[in-house]
């Protein structure tokens, strides 16, 4: 059992230091490639991410389910015919997505760009687009070694595959960047197609390491085949059958806020044209959908690890027909996600310029902070969906998301481009992610409280309670701005604008945090007391 903990407390550690570094790479890239290389950037990430996602996402996760499951009936034949044929199967389909993404890149290049749009051409994003496209060859089939091990409870490989592969992917883009744009001042459309083509160096890396570990334990795995004494004969089709049955689940979650970006890409441009903003296009679709979303989905990224840690529980309590502790789980995975990103929705609002002024420079600051403040409620929506897809797979309901996740899409297909000419610019992009992405989350709650009965009148208590919190939080956090700005000039200084974000953050969240203590709110969230803090006030 302790194996299992510290395996567990690895990936997860792993897990949140490679997304955290993909995070804070952004920071460099930015300055060197600005907001238009950015949106290039993007264009070719958005629609290679959504297979990215069901290669990386669904299938690791399956696979491990699969061979975790026949490895404790003892059928290590069974699981290493799936690792087999999965591999295989992935190998085909990566390929075969390879040549989709690859030929189909001037298509998706035609979708995105509105001729009108004079800083980035459709050559350029077809170029971009068919340079990531490589990566494909590698990453499905590196995500079937990755599931493999996970279900021999081994989480070491994954771990360390995936901090390395995003270590040396960040390396080789910044040093090729660099030299590309600021040693040789070359063209930026070649700088980008190198930051893409990163995502194959990455997985290379990744493949290297996996096969390294493969190369240690693969004697002692064929060894468990040999001396299974009963071989079992499963049919290769109902291996797969199984195996996609527990990915769909799995995928849904991972693909949905990229689809919500592709809907961007694909109307973004021409409606910002009709409009005759075509001359800022680029640098608003960067400000919110790639630099703007890194910084939301921080917050999102910490609460939704914690709550997805009570799925489990939520799991095996449903199945033991423990119907008040499940809603006593669930309540408190939804608290936990109100409780941390609530606050951080309105920091990042109220602090919006001096955030990305500090962070991206104030070059385009103007454009960018109120599109940044725009979209940082998307945090609570993204946050939400993917916990209670979560809770509706621990309840036996995952087939519900198929339903939430396409009426979201549709209001964003059917909507965003109007929104953009109604509202007169990129604010109406980011209210019809907003709009869509609750409507998703609605329905899911709604499907929660159909299905087991689940009271949301202690999670609207709670929530009210932080919703006051908040908004002392934030009074504070204005006055604080306000003061720092008559002693020092934050306008267009960086370093003084990140000094001051570091003031007003620490004391908001200071603020924040005891007065959800004294209330004994911070207790009721996590679900026992805080005994350090309870000895420091004498509680």
């Amino acid at each position: 059992m302790s194996n299992l903990l510290r395996g567990t407390m690895l990936l997860t550690g792993a897990s949140f230091l490679s997304k955290f570094l993909g995070m804070v790479y952004v920071i460099p890239f930015t300055n060197i490639v600005e907001e238009e290389g950015m949106t290039l950037y993007s264009y070719a990430y958005t629609p290679y991410s959504i297979i990215l996602s069901i290669s990386t996402v669904g299938v690791p996760l399956a696979v491990s389910k699969f061979v975790s499951k026949y490895n404790a009936l003892d059928d290590y034949h069974t699981s290493m015919r799936m690792f087999k044929w999965g591999l295989s199967l992935m190998a085909i389909t990566g390929f075969l997505a390879f040549l989709v993404l690859f030929f189909g890149a001037e298509t998706i290049a035609r979708f995105t760009i509105d001729p009108r749009t004079e800083d980035i051409t459709i050559d350029d994003v077809k170029h971009v687009i068919q340079m990531v496209s490589v990566a494909l060859i590698i990453i499905p089939a590196m995500s079937i070694v990755r599931g493999f091990f996970q279900g021999h409870q081994s989480m070491g490989p994954t771990a360390v595959s995936q901090v390395v592969e995003q270590i040396v992917r960040i390396l080789f883009l910044l040093i090729s960047v660099f030299i590309i744009m600021v040693l040789l001042n070359g063209d930026v459309t070649v700088a980008i197609g190198y930051a893409t083509f990163a995502a194959f160096i990455g997985g290379l890396a990744s493949f290297t390491v996996l096969y390294w570990y493969w190369q240690k334990r693969k004697a002692y795995i064929k060894d468990n085949v040999i001396k299974q004494k009963k071989k079992s004969n499963i049919p290769k089709v109902h291996l797969f059958q199984e195996l996609f049955r527990y990915a769909g689940p799995f995928v849904l979650v991972g693909i949905a806020t990229p689809l919500y970006q592709l809907v961007d890409q694909f109307t973004f441009s021409r409606a910002m044209a009709e409009i005759g903003q075509e001359d800022i296009s680029s640098i608003a679709y960067s400000s919110f959908n790639l630099q703007g979303h890194k910084l939301v989905i921080i917050p999102v990224t910490i609460a939704t690890g914690l709550s997805l840690a009570l799925l489990p529980e939520i799991t095996k309590a449903f199945n033991l027909n423990q119907m008040t502790r499940v809603k006593n789980q669930i309540n408190q995975a939804l608290q936990i996600i109100m409780f941390f990103v609530l606050p951080s929705v309105f920091g990042l609002m109220i602090l919006s310029d001096e955030i990305y002024g500090s962070l991206f420079g104030y070059r385009t600051i103007e454009i960018s902070g109120p599109l940044f403040a725009w979209y940082t409620p998307v945090a609570l929506c993204f946050a939400f969906f993917t916990v209670t897809s979560s809770i509706l797979q621990g309840i036996e309901q995952q087939r519900f998301t198929v339903i939430s996740l396409t009426v979201g899409l549709l209001i964003k297909i059917l909507c965003n481009a109007l929104m953009i000419q109604m509202i007169g610019g990129a604010k109406g992009a980011i209210l019809t992610t907003i709009v869509a992405s609750g409507a998703a989350v609605f329905l899911n709650l709604w499907q929660i409280k159909k299905t087991i009965g689940f009271p949301y009148r202690k999670f609207m208590k709670l929530t009210a309670l932080m919703g006051i919190f908040t908004a002392i939080m934030s009074i504070i956090l204005l006055l604080l701005k306000w003061l720092l700005g008559i002693i020092l000039n934050f306008d267009d200084n960086r370093l003084i604008a990140f000094i001051v974000v570091m003031i007003t953050v620490t004391i908001g969240g200071i603020i924040y945090l005891y007065l959800s203590y004294v209330s004994t709110l911070l207790e009721r969230v996590i679900g026992k007391k805080i005994r350090p803090l309870d000895k420091l006030f004498g509680r």
